[in-house]
């Protein structure tokens, strides 16, 4: 007889089934998946060394656990993904508040149900989905939301006194009996309340206005916080963190690669979007370098850290930016330029949070010396740095480049110039196509034109050419009449501030 399809006590006790406790169940299912060489956590990149066999060394150990990290580093998805190593359905007393199993009743409304109907008791299946509750800890949340209150309406229609235990309106907490309970940002909880957490995880206790309820609650706690000391909202009170059994600490990707995996895993693009736009790895790449120079900027506050979120957001825009490109020009496709990196701006500066000499320079500043600190990296991958030429006592292979520049000549890149028009653009630059065929002689023509482009920016990186953001796009000129153009722009009080220059 299908299991799910028991309908009352009896039914269930003949079959022989029974019940675990949570932990247990929990342990039981991860031995089952690491004996398959299954992967319960599928979709979480880069901690499978480090996160993901302290998580699964807690579970076999029958821990409540906390995991400490850092802003955007899959806390919580880790905590959602626990539901996978629950069963797909539990027994429940049908229309139990606290979801209770038929053999070990908790309350004592249900003890009064079991005595009275035996074997009669209905009873109902719960999916492992509806086996998870979280809760976000803000100031405002109360011992009521989480635990519970008397009920006076109840009390009223029920005619019982306020000493009654079924007055009790249970909260969160007892209502995630027999299921995974996750409290997120832990230290924004005040302090009482974590307070009003010892006994449930500890002696199962809970205290309700003067009501000693023995409740033995099966739950698996999860709580996700900022390392204390990183924190200035709140911190964990000491008893608490006690009786927390294993704290597991998160980190960021440890590498470009892994975290260019978490991005296009978790980037929203359609599938016009898709077919529309061409990403080539070098943007990429230069996308998840922005994230890595914010995480060691000295203008970006440390502690707070820079969430994955940011290198997701950038990709979401950076594809944005040229899709916006190519539906201005009626063009069936298109592929993502280096100077559409300036369109992912927005993607930056709400998700950093600056030290003081950050807030001077102001965020949008911040966010253009981020990325010309990435493009300053990333180029010494893909070409030969003047610095290294030097140092080898090389032939300047720029120096056409320069000598170019250097007679007046200079070059708009514009937010939405067409394919063709890029491309001439380019192409004006003598020198400029020979360096990337000599480094990449079997790119194709699009790809050929955007390391092109990516050697302009490289050059005003090592200080071999300027870079003069316009509202318009980028002007790239030679190094001697942008110091002239940048004095009497420092001289003009009315001149724009958000107009800089790159060099």
């Amino acid at each position: 007889m299908d299991l799910v399809s028991m309908s009352t006590l009896g039914e269930l006790k003949n079959s022989g089934y029974k019940t675990r406790s949570i932990k247990n169940e929990l342990r039981e299912n991860l031995i089952c998946a690491l004996q398959k060489g299954e992967n319960p956590f599928n979709g979480i990149i880069g901690y499978e060394e480090t996160v993901i066999p302290d998580i699964q060394t807690a579970i076999l150990s029958r821990h409540n656990i906390i995991l400490l990290g850092l802003r955007g580093q899959a806390k919580t998805k880790i905590a959602r993904l626990l539901i996978n190593l629950l069963d797909e359905y539990i027994p429940i007393v049908k229309g139990s508040d606290l979801n209770e199993d038929p053999f070990h009743p908790i309350s004592k409304v249900t003890h009064e149900l079991i005595k009275n109907e035996g074997d009669g008791t209905k009873i109902e299946w719960l999916h492992r989905s509806e086996r998870y509750a979280e809760k976000l800890a803000t100031p405002d949340v109360s011992v009521a939301d989480l635990i519970g209150d008397v009920d006076p309406i109840k009390a009223a229609a029920l005619k019982l006194p306020y000493s009654d235990e079924r007055v009790i309106h249970f909260g969160l907490i007892p209502r995630s009996h027999r299921s995974i309970f996750v409290i997120n940002e832990l230290p924004d909880l005040q302090a009482r309340i974590q307070v009003a957490l010892f006994n449930i995880l500890q002696e199962n206790d809970i205290q309700i206005r003067g009501f000693k309820v023995r409740l033995p609650l099966d739950i698996q706690f999860v709580f996700t916080a900022n390392p204390e000391d990183y924190t200035n909202r709140g911190s964990i009170v000491t008893p608490l963190k006690d009786r927390i059994d294993s704290q597991i600490l998160t980190h960021y990707p440890k590498s470009i690669q892994v975290s260019r995996s978490i991005t296009e895993q978790e980037a929203r693009s359609s599938e016009d979007q898709k077919t529309l736009v061409l990403i080539h790895d070098l943007l990429k790449d230069l996308i998840e370098q922005i994230a890595f120079e914010a995480r060691q900027s000295e203008y970006i506050d440390a502690k707070s850290g820079v969430s994955a979120r940011l290198t997701i957001s950038a990709y979401e825009n950076l594809v944005s930016t040229a899709e916006r490109r190519a539906i201005i020009n009626k063009e069936a496709g298109t592929f993502a330029r280096v100077s559409d990196l300036y369109g992912v701006i927005p993607s930056i500066t709400g998700k950093i949070e600056l030290v003081y000499e950050g807030e001077q320079e102001g965020p949008s500043k911040v966010a253009h010396i981020l990325i010309s600190k990435a493009l300053r990296d990333t180029f010494a991958e893909y070409f030969p740095t003047p610095d290294k030429l030097k140092k080898a006592q090389d032939t300047n292979i720029y120096q056409e480049i320069t000598n170019w520049f250097n007679k007046g000549n200079f070059v708009d890149i514009l937010n939405n110039l067409n394919e063709k028009e890029y491309e001439l653009t380019l192409n004006k630059v003598p020198g400029l196509s020979d360096i990337v065929k000599k480094y990449f002689p079997k790119t194709d023509k699009k790809n050929h034109l955007l390391l092109m482009e990516f050697v302009l920016h490289g050059l005003t990186e090592y200080s071999l050419l300027s870079k003069f953001r316009m509202e318009t796009g980028v002007q790239f000129k030679d190094m001697l009449s942008s110091m002239f153009t940048m004095s009497s722009e420092d001289e003009n009080d009315e001149s724009d501030n958000d107009t800089d220059f790159y060099r």
